[in-house]
Protein backbone atom coordinates (compact mmCIF):
# COMPACT_ATOMS: atom_id res chain seq x y z
CA UNK A 1 0.00 0.00 0.00
CA UNK A 2 2.95 2.40 0.58
CA UNK A 3 3.65 2.19 -3.11
CA UNK A 4 0.33 3.73 -4.16
CA UNK A 5 1.40 6.65 -1.88
CA UNK A 6 3.00 9.62 -2.97
CA UNK A 7 4.31 13.10 -1.68
CA UNK A 8 1.53 15.05 -2.63
CA UNK A 9 -0.95 12.96 -0.34
CA UNK A 10 1.39 13.43 2.82
CA UNK A 11 1.37 17.21 1.51
CA UNK A 12 -2.48 17.28 1.68
CA UNK A 13 -2.93 15.13 4.59
CA UNK A 14 -0.39 17.61 6.50
CA UNK A 15 -2.56 20.68 5.12
CA UNK A 16 -5.72 18.54 6.36
CA UNK A 17 -5.26 18.24 9.54
CA UNK A 18 -3.35 22.45 9.65
CA UNK A 19 -6.89 23.74 8.61
CA UNK A 20 -9.00 21.49 10.47
CA UNK A 21 -7.00 21.49 13.97
CA UNK A 22 -5.39 25.14 14.57
CA UNK A 23 -8.86 26.82 13.22
CA UNK A 24 -10.53 24.82 15.87
CA UNK A 25 -8.35 26.33 18.82
CA UNK A 26 -8.59 30.12 16.99
CA UNK A 27 -11.88 30.05 16.34
CA UNK A 28 -13.00 28.36 19.72
CA UNK A 29 -10.67 31.64 21.50
CA UNK A 30 -12.81 33.83 19.62
CA UNK A 31 -16.19 32.43 20.43
CA UNK A 32 -15.26 32.95 24.38
CA UNK A 33 -13.58 36.24 23.65
CA UNK A 34 -14.36 38.78 26.11
CA UNK A 35 -16.08 36.31 28.50
CA UNK A 36 -14.68 34.69 31.68
CA UNK A 37 -15.24 31.36 29.60
CA UNK A 38 -12.83 28.29 28.69
CA UNK A 39 -12.50 27.55 24.71
CA UNK A 40 -12.26 24.23 25.57
CA UNK A 41 -16.12 23.89 25.74
CA UNK A 42 -16.02 24.81 21.86
CA UNK A 43 -13.25 23.29 20.71
CA UNK A 44 -15.25 20.14 22.55
CA UNK A 45 -18.29 21.13 19.89
CA UNK A 46 -16.64 22.24 16.94
CA UNK A 47 -14.49 18.65 17.29
CA UNK A 48 -17.67 16.59 17.85
CA UNK A 49 -19.53 18.20 15.31
CA UNK A 50 -16.93 18.72 12.80
CA UNK A 51 -15.98 14.78 13.24
CA UNK A 52 -19.56 13.76 13.22
CA UNK A 53 -20.12 16.27 9.49
CA UNK A 54 -17.43 14.27 7.96
CA UNK A 55 -18.43 10.98 8.20
CA UNK A 56 -22.83 12.05 7.79
CA UNK A 57 -22.10 14.35 4.57
CA UNK A 58 -19.76 10.81 3.13
CA UNK A 59 -16.73 13.05 3.17
CA UNK A 60 -15.16 10.63 5.75
CA UNK A 61 -15.81 7.32 7.31
CA UNK A 62 -16.13 5.96 10.96
CA UNK A 63 -12.70 6.61 12.62
CA UNK A 64 -12.02 9.10 9.62
CA UNK A 65 -9.73 6.74 7.81
CA UNK A 66 -9.11 8.82 5.10
CA UNK A 67 -7.82 11.91 6.99
CA UNK A 68 -4.93 9.31 9.55
CA UNK A 69 -3.21 12.34 9.96
CA UNK A 70 -6.05 13.42 12.43
CA UNK A 71 -5.74 10.11 14.17
CA UNK A 72 -1.95 10.32 14.38
CA UNK A 73 -2.15 13.76 16.11
CA UNK A 74 -5.46 12.26 18.53
CA UNK A 75 -2.35 9.90 19.61
CA UNK A 76 -0.17 12.86 20.55
CA UNK A 77 -1.86 12.85 24.33
CA UNK A 78 1.29 11.88 25.88
CA UNK A 79 3.67 14.68 24.54
CA UNK A 80 1.22 17.07 25.77
CA UNK A 81 1.57 15.69 29.22
CA UNK A 82 4.88 15.20 29.72
CA UNK A 83 5.46 18.96 29.75
CA UNK A 84 2.82 19.38 32.00
CA UNK A 85 4.54 16.54 34.06
CA UNK A 86 8.08 18.36 34.53
CA UNK A 87 6.30 21.63 35.71
CA UNK A 88 4.73 19.59 37.99
CA UNK A 89 7.97 18.30 38.90
CA UNK A 90 9.39 21.54 39.37
CA UNK A 91 6.76 23.48 41.21
CA UNK A 92 7.28 19.82 43.69
CA UNK A 93 10.41 20.77 44.28
CA UNK A 94 10.20 23.66 45.07
CA UNK A 95 7.15 23.19 47.74
CA UNK A 96 9.22 20.63 49.47
CA UNK A 97 12.55 22.34 49.47
CA UNK A 98 9.99 25.69 50.55
CA UNK A 99 11.43 27.76 47.39
CA UNK A 100 9.40 30.07 46.14
CA UNK A 101 6.76 29.43 43.62
CA UNK A 102 6.67 32.86 42.01
CA UNK A 103 7.37 32.02 38.13
CA UNK A 104 11.53 33.11 37.36
CA UNK A 105 11.85 36.42 35.15
CA UNK A 106 12.15 35.83 31.68
CA UNK A 107 15.03 37.28 30.37
CA UNK A 108 15.54 35.68 27.03
CA UNK A 109 11.83 37.34 25.20
CA UNK A 110 9.53 40.49 25.29
CA UNK A 111 6.56 38.60 24.11
CA UNK A 112 4.39 40.74 21.85
CA UNK A 113 0.48 41.68 22.84
CA UNK A 114 -1.09 42.49 19.52
CA UNK A 115 -4.11 40.74 18.86
CA UNK A 116 -4.41 39.80 14.59
CA UNK A 117 -7.30 37.72 15.65
CA UNK A 118 -9.58 38.64 18.01
CA UNK A 119 -9.68 36.64 21.42
CA UNK A 120 -5.84 35.32 20.29
CA UNK A 121 -2.65 37.57 21.31
CA UNK A 122 -0.09 36.83 18.45
CA UNK A 123 2.44 35.29 21.08
CA UNK A 124 -0.98 33.27 21.56
CA UNK A 125 -1.60 32.77 17.94
CA UNK A 126 2.22 31.39 17.39
CA UNK A 127 1.59 29.21 20.58
CA UNK A 128 -1.03 27.44 18.80
CA UNK A 129 0.91 27.23 15.54
CA UNK A 130 4.30 25.99 17.20
CA UNK A 131 2.39 23.33 19.44
CA UNK A 132 0.73 21.91 16.28
CA UNK A 133 4.34 21.64 14.40
CA UNK A 134 5.98 19.98 17.59
CA UNK A 135 3.29 18.07 18.18
CA UNK A 136 3.37 16.47 14.64
CA UNK A 137 7.26 16.53 14.58
CA UNK A 138 7.44 14.73 17.57
CA UNK A 139 5.02 12.09 16.95
CA UNK A 140 6.93 11.43 13.53
CA UNK A 141 9.90 11.43 14.87
CA UNK A 142 9.20 8.66 17.25
CA UNK A 143 7.14 6.49 15.08
CA UNK A 144 10.16 7.07 12.85
CA UNK A 145 12.07 5.74 15.25
CA UNK A 146 10.67 3.20 16.92
CA UNK A 147 9.41 1.83 13.53
CA UNK A 148 5.68 2.12 14.93
CA UNK A 149 3.96 3.37 12.20
CA UNK A 150 1.83 2.73 9.34
CA UNK A 151 1.75 2.94 5.22
CA UNK A 152 2.89 6.44 5.68
CA UNK A 153 6.40 5.37 7.91
CA UNK A 154 8.75 6.38 5.12
CA UNK A 155 7.22 9.69 5.30
CA UNK A 156 7.72 10.17 8.72
CA UNK A 157 11.34 11.16 8.76
CA UNK A 158 10.14 14.09 6.36
CA UNK A 159 7.49 15.14 8.61
CA UNK A 160 9.41 15.43 11.51
CA UNK A 161 12.15 17.35 10.03
CA UNK A 162 9.74 19.86 8.31
CA UNK A 163 7.45 19.70 11.77
CA UNK A 164 10.57 20.62 14.01
CA UNK A 165 12.33 22.99 11.94
CA UNK A 166 9.27 25.04 11.69
CA UNK A 167 8.85 24.77 15.38
CA UNK A 168 12.11 25.99 15.91
CA UNK A 169 12.55 28.49 13.50
CA UNK A 170 9.09 30.06 13.17
CA UNK A 171 9.26 33.13 15.47
CA UNK A 172 6.76 35.86 15.95
CA UNK A 173 8.02 38.84 14.07
CA UNK A 174 6.77 41.13 16.53
CA UNK A 175 8.59 39.79 19.80
CA UNK A 176 11.71 41.58 21.18
CA UNK A 177 14.38 39.05 21.64
CA UNK A 178 17.34 39.89 23.84
CA UNK A 179 19.08 36.85 23.13
CA UNK A 180 17.56 35.11 19.94
CA UNK A 181 20.41 32.68 19.41
CA UNK A 182 19.57 31.78 23.23
CA UNK A 183 15.76 31.65 22.79
CA UNK A 184 15.66 28.84 19.39
CA UNK A 185 18.59 26.92 21.48
CA UNK A 186 16.39 26.79 24.65
CA UNK A 187 13.34 25.55 22.33
CA UNK A 188 15.86 22.72 21.00
CA UNK A 189 16.95 21.36 24.22
CA UNK A 190 13.27 21.27 25.23
CA UNK A 191 12.53 19.10 22.28
CA UNK A 192 15.43 16.93 22.90
CA UNK A 193 14.48 16.53 26.37
CA UNK A 194 10.89 15.53 25.13
CA UNK A 195 12.09 12.65 23.15
CA UNK A 196 14.23 11.20 25.14
CA UNK A 197 11.46 11.34 28.06
CA UNK A 198 9.40 9.36 25.42
CA UNK A 199 11.90 7.32 24.27
CA UNK A 200 13.07 5.86 27.73
CA UNK A 201 9.47 5.77 28.80
CA UNK A 202 8.30 3.16 25.99
CA UNK A 203 11.13 1.19 26.28
CA UNK A 204 11.34 0.58 29.92
CA UNK A 205 6.97 0.10 29.60
CA UNK A 206 8.06 -2.40 27.19
CA UNK A 207 11.17 -4.21 29.17
CA UNK A 208 8.54 -4.06 32.77
CA UNK A 209 5.75 -5.73 30.59
CA UNK A 210 5.83 -9.28 31.19
CA UNK A 211 6.26 -8.19 35.35
CA UNK A 212 3.63 -5.63 35.28
CA UNK A 213 1.51 -4.32 32.28
CA UNK A 214 2.14 -0.30 33.17
CA UNK A 215 1.48 2.00 30.54
CA UNK A 216 3.89 3.91 28.87
CA UNK A 217 2.57 6.83 30.85
CA UNK A 218 3.51 6.05 33.77
CA UNK A 219 6.78 6.07 32.94
CA UNK A 220 6.80 9.24 30.73
CA UNK A 221 5.09 10.89 33.86
CA UNK A 222 8.05 9.47 36.74
CA UNK A 223 10.86 10.59 33.90
CA UNK A 224 9.50 14.13 33.38
CA UNK A 225 8.87 14.97 36.93
CA UNK A 226 12.00 14.16 38.05
CA UNK A 227 13.65 16.11 35.34
CA UNK A 228 11.49 18.90 36.50
CA UNK A 229 12.28 18.21 39.94
CA UNK A 230 16.00 18.47 39.03
CA UNK A 231 16.01 21.65 37.42
CA UNK A 232 13.18 23.25 39.23
CA UNK A 233 14.54 26.84 38.14
CA UNK A 234 14.57 26.59 34.58
CA UNK A 235 12.27 29.04 32.99
CA UNK A 236 10.42 27.56 29.87
CA UNK A 237 11.29 28.20 26.33
CA UNK A 238 9.67 28.20 23.76
CA UNK A 239 8.55 24.62 23.31
CA UNK A 240 7.61 24.25 27.03
CA UNK A 241 5.37 27.39 26.70
CA UNK A 242 3.74 26.35 23.30
CA UNK A 243 2.95 22.89 24.35
CA UNK A 244 1.23 24.24 27.83
CA UNK A 245 -0.52 26.56 26.43
CA UNK A 246 -2.08 24.83 23.40
CA UNK A 247 -1.12 21.51 23.35
CA UNK A 248 -4.14 20.04 24.96
CA UNK A 249 -6.24 22.00 23.16
CA UNK A 250 -4.88 20.69 19.82
CA UNK A 251 -5.02 17.09 20.96
CA UNK A 252 -8.55 17.64 22.15
CA UNK A 253 -9.77 18.73 19.03
CA UNK A 254 -8.05 15.84 17.31
CA UNK A 255 -9.64 13.47 19.29
CA UNK A 256 -13.21 15.30 19.36
CA UNK A 257 -12.62 14.79 15.01
CA UNK A 258 -12.27 11.32 15.47
CA UNK A 259 -15.06 10.72 18.35
CA UNK A 260 -17.50 12.66 16.41
CA UNK A 261 -17.03 10.62 13.36
CA UNK A 262 -17.65 7.64 14.77
CA UNK A 263 -20.90 9.17 16.42
CA UNK A 264 -23.34 6.83 14.34
CA UNK A 265 -21.72 3.59 14.19
CA UNK A 266 -21.27 3.40 18.02
CA UNK A 267 -24.34 4.38 19.20
CA UNK A 268 -25.45 0.37 17.09
CA UNK A 269 -22.65 -1.49 19.28
CA UNK A 270 -24.62 -3.32 22.44
CA UNK A 271 -23.49 -1.66 25.35
CA UNK A 272 -22.35 1.73 24.27
CA UNK A 273 -25.72 3.10 25.29
CA UNK A 274 -24.86 2.21 29.35
CA UNK A 275 -21.46 3.54 28.99
CA UNK A 276 -22.56 6.88 27.74
CA UNK A 277 -25.39 7.59 30.09
CA UNK A 278 -22.41 6.45 33.15
CA UNK A 279 -20.07 8.91 31.54
CA UNK A 280 -22.43 11.71 31.06
CA UNK A 281 -24.03 11.57 34.32
CA UNK A 282 -20.82 10.66 35.50
CA UNK A 283 -19.26 14.18 34.36
CA UNK A 284 -21.87 15.61 36.83
CA UNK A 285 -21.10 13.39 39.88
CA UNK A 286 -17.69 13.14 39.59
CA UNK A 287 -16.93 16.66 38.68
CA UNK A 288 -19.20 18.33 41.19
CA UNK A 289 -19.56 16.03 43.51
CA UNK A 290 -16.25 16.77 44.53
CA UNK A 291 -16.43 20.70 44.26
CA UNK A 292 -19.63 19.91 46.62
CA UNK A 293 -17.50 18.59 49.18
CA UNK A 294 -14.86 20.82 49.06
CA UNK A 295 -17.63 24.00 49.43
CA UNK A 296 -19.38 22.18 52.19
CA UNK A 297 -16.38 20.78 53.82
CA UNK A 298 -13.90 22.88 53.42
CA UNK A 299 -15.48 26.06 53.44
CA UNK A 300 -14.06 27.28 50.13
CA UNK A 301 -15.75 28.06 46.69
CA UNK A 302 -13.07 29.98 45.10
CA UNK A 303 -11.74 28.79 41.51
CA UNK A 304 -7.97 29.07 42.39
CA UNK A 305 -8.81 25.71 44.74
CA UNK A 306 -11.33 24.65 42.59
CA UNK A 307 -9.85 24.61 39.07
CA UNK A 308 -6.70 22.83 39.89
CA UNK A 309 -8.02 20.59 43.04
CA UNK A 310 -10.58 19.30 40.83
CA UNK A 311 -8.32 19.21 37.21
CA UNK A 312 -5.93 16.84 39.33
CA UNK A 313 -8.22 14.43 41.12
CA UNK A 314 -9.58 13.43 38.31
CA UNK A 315 -6.55 14.15 35.78
CA UNK A 316 -9.61 16.14 33.92
CA UNK A 317 -7.90 16.61 29.95
CA UNK A 318 -10.32 19.96 29.49
CA UNK A 319 -10.09 21.11 32.71
CA UNK A 320 -6.47 20.96 33.12
CA UNK A 321 -6.17 22.45 29.26
CA UNK A 322 -8.30 25.79 30.67
CA UNK A 323 -5.89 25.74 33.89
CA UNK A 324 -2.40 25.70 32.11
CA UNK A 325 -4.08 28.39 29.58
CA UNK A 326 -4.57 31.14 32.09
CA UNK A 327 -8.43 30.78 32.01
CA UNK A 328 -8.52 30.47 35.55
CA UNK A 329 -6.12 33.06 36.71
CA UNK A 330 -2.37 32.77 37.05
CA UNK A 331 -3.06 31.06 41.02
CA UNK A 332 -4.66 28.34 39.21
CA UNK A 333 -2.24 28.09 36.12
CA UNK A 334 0.66 27.44 38.17
CA UNK A 335 -0.96 24.79 40.61
CA UNK A 336 -2.61 22.67 37.92
CA UNK A 337 0.40 21.23 36.91
CA UNK A 338 1.67 20.29 40.58
CA UNK A 339 -2.01 18.94 40.92
CA UNK A 340 -1.86 16.73 37.92
CA UNK A 341 1.27 14.84 39.05
CA UNK A 342 0.19 14.18 42.16
CA UNK A 343 -2.11 11.43 41.55
CA UNK A 344 -0.03 9.69 39.30
CA UNK A 345 2.59 9.04 41.79
CA UNK A 346 -0.53 6.39 42.73
CA UNK A 347 -0.41 5.37 39.18
CA UNK A 348 1.78 1.95 40.16
CA UNK A 349 -1.30 0.53 42.29
CA UNK A 350 -4.13 2.12 39.60
CA UNK A 351 -2.41 0.39 36.85
CA UNK A 352 -1.76 -2.31 38.75
CA UNK A 353 -4.88 -3.46 39.35
CA UNK A 354 -6.34 -2.47 36.38
CA UNK A 355 -3.88 -4.79 34.30
CA UNK A 356 -4.89 -7.76 36.52
CA UNK A 357 -8.27 -6.89 35.97
CA UNK A 358 -8.04 -6.62 32.30
CA UNK A 359 -6.42 -10.00 32.76
CA UNK A 360 -9.36 -11.34 34.58
CA UNK A 361 -12.02 -9.73 32.74
CA UNK A 362 -13.49 -8.07 35.64
CA UNK A 363 -12.57 -5.67 38.22
CA UNK A 364 -10.10 -7.20 41.23
CA UNK A 365 -12.30 -6.00 43.95
CA UNK A 366 -10.18 -6.36 47.10
CA UNK A 367 -7.71 -4.21 46.56
CA UNK A 368 -10.02 -1.94 44.32
CA UNK A 369 -12.12 -1.39 47.97
CA UNK A 370 -8.91 -0.82 49.82
CA UNK A 371 -7.45 1.57 47.93
CA UNK A 372 -11.24 3.48 48.21
CA UNK A 373 -11.03 3.18 51.86
CA UNK A 374 -7.52 5.23 51.91
CA UNK A 375 -8.46 7.16 49.32
CA UNK A 376 -11.63 8.44 51.61
CA UNK A 377 -9.38 8.76 54.47
CA UNK A 378 -7.04 11.26 52.35
CA UNK A 379 -9.74 12.96 51.10
CA UNK A 380 -11.25 13.70 54.45
CA UNK A 381 -7.43 14.71 55.44
CA UNK A 382 -7.52 17.14 52.60
CA UNK A 383 -10.98 18.93 53.57
CA UNK A 384 -9.71 19.50 56.96
CA UNK A 385 -6.19 20.70 56.31
CA UNK A 386 -8.39 23.23 53.53
CA UNK A 387 -10.75 24.47 55.60
CA UNK A 388 -7.43 25.81 58.21
CA UNK A 389 -5.41 27.16 55.12
CA UNK A 390 -6.45 30.87 55.82
CA UNK A 391 -5.80 31.73 52.04
CA UNK A 392 -1.98 30.82 52.70
CA UNK A 393 -0.84 29.47 49.53
CA UNK A 394 1.64 26.97 50.54
CA UNK A 395 -1.31 24.95 53.11
CA UNK A 396 -3.81 25.52 50.40
CA UNK A 397 -1.45 23.78 47.74
CA UNK A 398 -0.24 21.18 50.52
CA UNK A 399 -4.18 20.36 51.12
CA UNK A 400 -5.20 20.73 47.16
CA UNK A 401 -2.45 17.77 46.66
CA UNK A 402 -3.74 15.75 49.41
CA UNK A 403 -7.62 16.15 48.16
CA UNK A 404 -6.11 15.58 44.62
CA UNK A 405 -4.51 12.07 45.44
CA UNK A 406 -7.47 11.05 47.51
CA UNK A 407 -10.36 11.92 45.07
CA UNK A 408 -9.07 10.55 42.39
CA UNK A 409 -8.39 7.38 44.19
CA UNK A 410 -12.08 7.95 45.13
CA UNK A 411 -13.08 8.39 41.84
CA UNK A 412 -11.43 5.52 39.85
CA UNK A 413 -11.86 2.50 42.23
CA UNK A 414 -15.24 3.87 43.53
CA UNK A 415 -16.55 4.29 40.02
CA UNK A 416 -14.93 1.43 38.61
CA UNK A 417 -16.83 -0.84 41.45
CA UNK A 418 -19.83 1.05 40.98
CA UNK A 419 -19.47 -0.15 37.79
CA UNK A 420 -19.08 -4.06 38.56
CA UNK A 421 -22.48 -3.89 39.89
CA UNK A 422 -23.53 -3.62 36.15
CA UNK A 423 -23.24 -6.23 33.74
CA UNK A 424 -20.99 -3.99 31.65
CA UNK A 425 -17.19 -5.91 30.72
CA UNK A 426 -14.12 -4.65 32.13
CA UNK A 427 -13.21 -3.14 29.23
CA UNK A 428 -16.34 -0.75 28.72
CA UNK A 429 -16.22 -0.28 32.39
CA UNK A 430 -12.78 0.89 31.55
CA UNK A 431 -13.65 3.09 28.91
CA UNK A 432 -17.22 4.56 31.49
CA UNK A 433 -14.93 5.51 33.87
CA UNK A 434 -12.44 6.95 31.83
CA UNK A 435 -14.90 9.29 29.86
CA UNK A 436 -16.94 9.74 33.11
CA UNK A 437 -13.75 11.48 34.90
CA UNK A 438 -12.42 12.88 31.68
CA UNK A 439 -9.09 10.71 32.65
CA UNK A 440 -6.42 11.78 30.46
CA UNK A 441 -3.94 9.06 32.01
CA UNK A 442 -6.74 6.16 31.84
CA UNK A 443 -7.52 7.38 28.49
CA UNK A 444 -4.09 6.99 27.43
CA UNK A 445 -3.39 3.81 28.25
CA UNK A 446 -6.32 2.56 26.81
CA UNK A 447 -5.77 4.27 23.78
CA UNK A 448 -2.18 2.25 23.85
CA UNK A 449 -4.31 -0.96 23.93
CA UNK A 450 -4.64 -1.66 27.53
CA UNK A 451 -8.00 -2.75 27.26
CA UNK A 452 -7.83 -4.40 23.66
CA UNK A 453 -7.91 -3.49 20.14
CA UNK A 454 -11.50 -2.54 20.47
CA UNK A 455 -11.63 -0.25 23.33
CA UNK A 456 -8.85 1.49 21.75
CA UNK A 457 -10.57 2.24 18.46
CA UNK A 458 -13.69 3.24 20.39
CA UNK A 459 -12.26 5.05 23.09
CA UNK A 460 -11.56 8.82 21.50
CA UNK A 461 -15.32 8.52 20.75
CA UNK A 462 -16.64 7.49 23.99
CA UNK A 463 -14.24 10.17 25.98
CA UNK A 464 -15.04 12.28 23.89
CA UNK A 465 -19.09 12.29 23.96
CA UNK A 466 -19.48 13.46 27.88
CA UNK A 467 -17.38 16.52 26.72
CA UNK A 468 -21.05 17.66 25.89
CA UNK A 469 -21.15 18.01 29.64
CA UNK A 470 -18.45 20.47 29.71
CA UNK A 471 -20.47 23.51 28.86
CA UNK A 472 -22.14 23.18 32.08
CA UNK A 473 -18.65 22.53 34.20
CA UNK A 474 -17.04 25.43 32.44
CA UNK A 475 -20.65 27.49 32.89
CA UNK A 476 -20.28 27.40 36.19
CA UNK A 477 -16.35 28.29 36.41
CA UNK A 478 -16.96 30.70 33.36
CA UNK A 479 -19.58 32.06 36.74
CA UNK A 480 -17.17 31.99 39.21
CA UNK A 481 -14.74 34.42 37.41
CA UNK A 482 -17.21 36.53 36.73
CA UNK A 483 -17.58 36.66 40.56
CA UNK A 484 -13.88 37.36 41.18
CA UNK A 485 -13.55 33.46 41.95
CA UNK A 486 -16.17 32.50 43.64
CA UNK A 487 -18.58 29.77 42.54
CA UNK A 488 -22.09 29.62 43.13
CA UNK A 489 -22.85 27.05 45.61
CA UNK A 490 -26.27 25.64 45.62
CA UNK A 491 -26.35 24.64 41.51
CA UNK A 492 -23.12 22.23 42.41
CA UNK A 493 -25.22 20.86 45.03
CA UNK A 494 -27.99 20.04 42.27
CA UNK A 495 -25.84 18.73 39.67
CA UNK A 496 -23.86 16.40 42.13
CA UNK A 497 -27.48 15.24 43.21
CA UNK A 498 -28.53 14.86 39.66
CA UNK A 499 -24.99 13.37 38.59
CA UNK A 500 -25.72 10.41 41.36
CA UNK A 501 -29.17 9.59 39.99
CA UNK A 502 -27.81 9.28 36.87
CA UNK A 503 -25.17 7.07 37.59
CA UNK A 504 -27.32 4.80 39.33
CA UNK A 505 -29.81 4.87 36.77
CA UNK A 506 -26.50 3.67 33.82
CA UNK A 507 -26.01 0.22 36.07
CA UNK A 508 -29.32 -0.96 35.16
CA UNK A 509 -29.56 0.01 31.89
Amino acid sequence: MSDAITGLDVVGQFFAILLFLVPIVLISRLVVAGSRFSPILIVVILGLGSGFLLEFTGISTPGLANLPFIDLMAGTTIIALVVSFFVGGQELRKILSKKSLEEEADDIVDYSGEKPVAGTTRTQFFFILRAFLLLLGIQTLMRAILGTGNEFQSFYPFLAVVGLFLATFLLNNKARFVNKKGYVNKGIIEIIGIVVVLFGSFHISGAVESVIALPQIFFAMMISAAFGALAYNYVAGPTLRALLFAGIPVVLAANFLVGGSRISEAFAIPGVNAVLVYGFFGQLLWMFGGIALIMFFAKTANARNLAPGMAGALSHSGLTGACTAGDFGKTAASRAPIMINIPFFGHIFVFSILAVSAERGALWIGPAMILVAIGIGLTALALKNLRKANNEDRKEVTALMQFSFGWQIVAVFGGLSLLSLSSLAMDYSAMAQASAISHFGLFAAIQEGMFGTEASLLIPFIFSMPFLVHPIVFYMFGKAMERDGEMPVKPVYVLAAIGLVGALVALVL
